[in-house]
């Protein structure tokens, strides 16, 4: 065994969108539903986890051998997500490469670890792996039932009436739609390894991988956030959310200020008319904007500000000690420039 491509489907109580992918594994729910692999790009084996089947051991071991070379698209999130998976379910497989006196925590070391998704990035292709395969003409081509699939058994569920109160999609709740979850993972495997070979006349060169093995670190290390602050600052917005919607319903008796339209309408009443209600466009009003008209306005201006969000972002990405992960994108664009993911840093 040389190379092993590797995608995982998962389930996760987290917002993974607002929270990262380190927040989202170190939930007490979270789960790995299904691990399909390939290796040596032989035939993609299924591994239906959800549903009792286990990880061969020569594949469990293969996880933390830096001689196996691990794929996988957008790889962090496999590195992560199988780094807590196997600490959780198979300690004595585990091994991190942090030190007792570092912050990296419980992760595989990235060494041996590389993302398509880079090598997709490196010759100015989308970072989607879709739309990496529809530009490539691969006749391999990623399932278009994924995102439903996705919502279905790996996002909680909204308890009604007709699916029994439950807050969760399992197998057995839908048989045929959990099998064909199984052929999407497969595909996705098949997809990554199709555009693997295609983008091996157009290698990464080691300078590169070596540069995403320390972004690796630096997400898996993390960035400080004083929690204090972050709940401070959040109660502070709130409280000033709460003053200018006062302020606004007695100024314009309406029922919602924040409505775009009952806020156009007021004020064309009101002899303003205007056309937009934007940033730019409110400031340009306060210019002739006399009156109430301009304190409504100075007031929508101040309830409009987004400056506080990002420690409402720092507040989601927060894991459990104490610590934001995951904040950065290495090759954020086909420059190769790094990006900002969850808090711009």
């Amino acid at each position: 065994m040389k190379t092993i491509s590797i995608d995982i489907e998962t389930y996760s109580d987290v917002n993974l969108s607002k929270c990262g992918v380190y927040k989202y594994a170190q939930s007490d729910a979270f789960e790995v539903l299904l691990f399909s692999y390939s290796v040596d790009d032989s035939p993609v084996q299924c591994i239906n986890i959800a549903c009792g089947e286990k990880i061969p051991e020569d594949i469990l071991d293969a996880l933390t051998d830096k001689s196996i070379t691990k794929w996988a698209y957008n790889c962090m999130f496999e590195r992560v997500c199988l780094s807590e998976y196997i600490r959780r379910n198979y300690p004595d497989k585990f091994e991190s490469y942090s030190t007792p006196e570092d912050t990296v925590g419980d992760y595989f070391d990235p060494s041996s670890w590389r993302c398509d998704m880079i090598g997709a990035a490196y010759v100015a292709l989308p970072l989607k792996l879709a739309d990496a395969g529809k530009i490539l003409g691969l006749d391999e081509q990623k399932m278009t039932e994924g995102k439903k699939l996705i919502r279905y058994f790996c996002c909680p569920c909204r308890p009604t009436k007709v699916n029994g109160g439950r807050t969760r999609n399992l197998p057995h709740h839908n048989p045929l739609s959990w099998e064909l979850f199984k052929k999407y993972n497969i595909r996705d495997v098949e997809v990554e390894i199709a555009i693997h070979k295609r983008l091996s006349k157009y290698p990464v060169p080691e300078k590169v991988w070596a540069e995403y093995r320390l972004d690796q670190e630096i997400n898996d290390r993390g960035i400080r956030i004083d929690s204090a602050l972050v709940d401070n600052a959040i109660a502070m917005d709130e409280k000033a959310q709460a003053e200018y919607m006062s302020a606004l319903r007695r100024l314009t008796s309406l029922d919602n200020p924040n409505s775009v339209s009952q806020m156009k309408d007021w004020l064309s009443k009101n002899g303003f008319p205007v056309e937009s209600l934007g940033k730019k466009q409110v400031a340009e009003y306060l210019e002739t904007a006399t009156d109430d008209i301009r304190s409504v306005l100075e007031l929508r201006a101040q309830s409009a500000k987004s400056s506080v969000k990002k420690y409402t972002a720092m507040r989601n990405m927060a894991c459990a000690d104490g610590r934001a992960r995951g904040c950065f994108a290495f090759y954020g664009s086909h420059t190769g420039r790094f990006a900002g993911r969850g808090i711009q840093l």
